[in-house]
């Protein structure tokens, strides 16, 4: 399996970079007030999918930490019964 691991990793790598080859022409980004930006294609796709990566990390945050409260509160709940039962075991 791990063979086939490093295989599929040697595959994407070759084929992205076949991508990045294929894709290296300058194209202009255009922004306001007259500015511009010369740069190849592949890079501006290779950052617009990290900001795009970055974003949907940042939107999945909140629900993480929501969930991590909840869980520990369950944790909380949960050893205050397993307290509350051996005492009541022991009485």
């Amino acid at each position: 399996m791990r063979y086939f691991d490093g295989l599929l990793k040697i595959a994407l790598f070759v084929f992205l970079l076949g991508f990045a080859v294929k894709n290296s022409e300058l194209v202009t980004l255009r922004y306001y007030f007259g500015y511009q930006w010369h740069v190849p294609l592949v890079l501006i796709i290779l950052i617009f999918l990290a900001i795009g990566a970055a974003l949907g990390v940042a939107a999945c945050l909140g629900y993480l930490f929501r969930q991590r409260r909840e869980l520990l509160k369950m944790r909380q709940a949960l050893s205050a019964a397993e307290t509350a039962l051996s005492e009541r075991k022991d009485a």
